[in-house]
């Protein structure tokens, strides 16, 4: 049995650059069980479906295979044997992903894959709902934000630096609304594992973050 290090919270509050982190640091295995919720919405924009259409999503399931690899130590993320890793980062995808996350078969399509990685491995798995769904007998659950506002400045600084032009006010307000959609839908909602650390990182810098939840494990 592996040892599970969970982190939950909110889009752009830092859970993929801290899982990182902390799995590099122990040696661990990173799960961006998201990064494999962008991969399906890649799929699903392709294919021009409409975020709504319930029925057109789980048809479409029937046509994805997202798997995760590393390659030089580095997170790769594959659809249908093609590497999609650049495209995951986008605002669009990033709607669809929270969109579509909440449809069961959605789930059920990736809940087997992330399971089985953390029987067979040291992992450190970040997403919405890890420690309360996925992971729930995890041995150390986290659930990491920070405020919308500076959610949505790192954001917009990561495009910038990227050259790739965005309004910060456009990013925060799509930061609320994803905020909403995921704590609000009937499956799987957003929220913090009873027995999970609150880290918020408003005013920490990354390695204050990863070295509070380092101090957690064994």
């Amino acid at each position: 049995m592996g040892y599970n290090v969970a982190i939950d919270g909110p889009a752009g509050a830092g859970k993929s650059t801290i899982a990182r982190l902390v799995a590099k640091r122990k040696g661990y295995i990173y799960v961006d069980t998201g990064a494999m919720y962008r991969g399906l919405a890649v799929h699903f924009l392709d294919r021009g479906i409409n975020p709504g259409d319930r029925a057109g999503i789980i048809e479409a399931l029937k046509e994805a295979e997202v798997k995760i690899c590393y390659e030089n130590g580095i997170q790769q993320v594959y659809l249908n044997e093609k590497n999609i890793t650049e495209r995951l980062r986008s605002e669009e995808v990033g709607r669809m992903a929270s969109q579509t996350s909440s449809i069961q078969e959605v789930r059920a399509k990736l809940l087997e894959l992330q399971k089985n990685l953390a029987k067979e491995q040291d992992v450190v798995m970040d997403g919405r709902d890890i420690g309360t769904c996925v992971l729930p007998d995890a041995d150390v659950k986290v659930f990491l934000t920070a405020s919308a506002e500076r959610r949505a400045k790192r954001r917009y600084d990561e495009l910038m630096q990227k050259g790739i032009e965005c309004d910060l006010a456009t990013i925060e307000r799509d930061i609320r609304e994803r905020d909403e959609q995921d704590s609000t839908r009937e499956l799987a909602p957003l929220k913090q594992a009873e027995d999970a650390v609150l880290v918020d990182s408003s005013d920490m810098t990354i390695e204050e973050v990863a070295d509070a939840i380092l101090s957690l494990c064994k």
